[in-house]
């Protein structure tokens, strides 16, 4: 007989669509219909791609959905003289998805991009946020005229055609590849197809101009950055940080500010880079695993489908 321990089984992972305001928004679910719902929010340049690895660590007690956002991955990109690239539009869009897809309370796991969103999701419906998760996620930007901002900072300074243009070295196959790599502990344990596939949808036809409008958007978001503080202080959700620790973006010592708003957060540095999913997403499912369980212990159904 044997007395090998069953394998656990995990819910196959679902890709889908929904047509919101004219734009088709992909987005990867899995996970029991009726169980607290993740939301998890991605990085610049990348896709929902990047939670292939986590989502199978919670789908068979969360229900995990993961959106690439207008002009990322399998969605739509619409033209920019016909949407507005900001993050204001595409925290918008990410919340009508919601309420098509009826889900009225959340965990958003925020890295890179995805804080810009996710921030904005809670300002907006506080009363929605059940905890949040965060990985390399802005808030509490640091100083300085090197290292990864250098070529954006002249470009949020004036907007001008010049400093656009310098900021182009943002879209190359060698900062893609180099957002991977740096920083990590083990760079043979990376993926080489991650920044290969990032970078064939970064080259579509226009997908640049699109990324350069955001990433401009990144110097207007002081008004939505002070809200999202004072949501944090004043609501005090559950908080789990789990991040690279050796990002040259939002490095431990970005990331550790968030213990001041959230004096009560768990606090993990990890030996790895700015994409911590791709070295670490055992370690981090464990991680959410935990967290999420302790919080929803006494949880009811977070998504109802009309």
């Amino acid at each position: 007989m044997s007395t090998a321990t069953p394998t656990r089984e995990r819910p196959a992972t679902h890709f889908r669509s929904e047509n919101i305001d004219g734009v088709n928004v992909f987005y990867r679910e899995a996970g029991p219909e009726d169980a607290p719902v993740v939301l998890l929010l991605h990085g610049f340049p990348t896709s929902s791609r990047m939670y292939r690895n986590l989502i199978p660590h919670l789908s068979d007690r969360y229900h995990a959905i993961a959106p690439d956002y207008p002009g990322f991955g399998h969605s739509d990109v619409p033209d920019r003289e016909k949407f507005t690239y900001d993050f204001d539009h595409i925290a918008d869009i990410i919340d009508k998805l919601l309420d098509r897809l009826d889900i009225r309370e959340f965990t958003p796991y925020m890295m890179d991009f995805g804080g810009s969103i996710g921030w904005r999701l809670a300002v907006k419906h506080p009363e929605r946020i059940s905890a949040v998760v965060l990985q390399n996620a802005p808030l509490y930007p640091e100083g300085g005229d090197d290292g990864f901002w250098k070529d954006l900072i002249p470009y949020w300074g004036d907007g001008s055609d010049e400093h656009r243009d310098t900021a182009r070295s943002y879209v190359t196959p060698e900062c893609t590849r180099d957002q991977y790599l740096d920083g990590t502990h083990d760079a043979s344990l990376i993926d080489p197809d991650c920044w290969l596939i990032d970078q064939a949808l970064l080259d579509r036809p226009g997908v640049d101009e699109i990324m350069l409008d955001l990433l401009y958007d990144i110097s207007k978001q002081e008004t939505v950055f002070g809200a999202a503080k004072e949501f944090l202080r004043k609501e005090q959700p559950p908080a789990l940080i789990a991040t690279g620790a050796n990002d040259g973006v939002f490095p431990e010592s970005a990331m550790r500010h968030f213990l001041d708003d959230l004096p009560d957060a768990e606090f993990h540095a990890l030996d790895t880079g700015h994409f911590a999913l791709e070295e670490k997403a055992a370690e981090i499912g464990s991680l959410m695993r935990s967290f999420l369980d302790r919080t929803f212990t006494d949880a009811r159904p977070r998504r109802l489908r009309k």
